[in-house]
């Protein structure tokens, strides 16, 4: 998957990255390589987190158990 990521200066030197799309994914790094990547794994941990919250909501009676896919 592909998401847009915001780069800002912080006063205190650090640069913040943010993904709009994912509301409250928010990191930070000394330079902008570590900004990068620390929003890669900010990203990664916001999508995990929201499939747990959905698997622990799924109705108990349904059918077919849930699946997971690889994106």
């Amino acid at each position: 998957m592909i998401f847009h990521v915001t780069l800002e200066d912080a006063e205190d030197g650090w640069i913040v990255a943010e993904c709009p799309a994912l509301a409250g994914c928010v990191s930070q790094g000394r330079d902008e390589k570590e900004a990068l990547t620390n929003i890669q794994e900010a990203i990664s941990a916001w999508l995990w987190a929201e499939d747990q919250k959905a698997i622990v909501n799924l109705p108990p009676n349904l059918a077919r158990p849930p699946m997971m896919v690889m994106v």
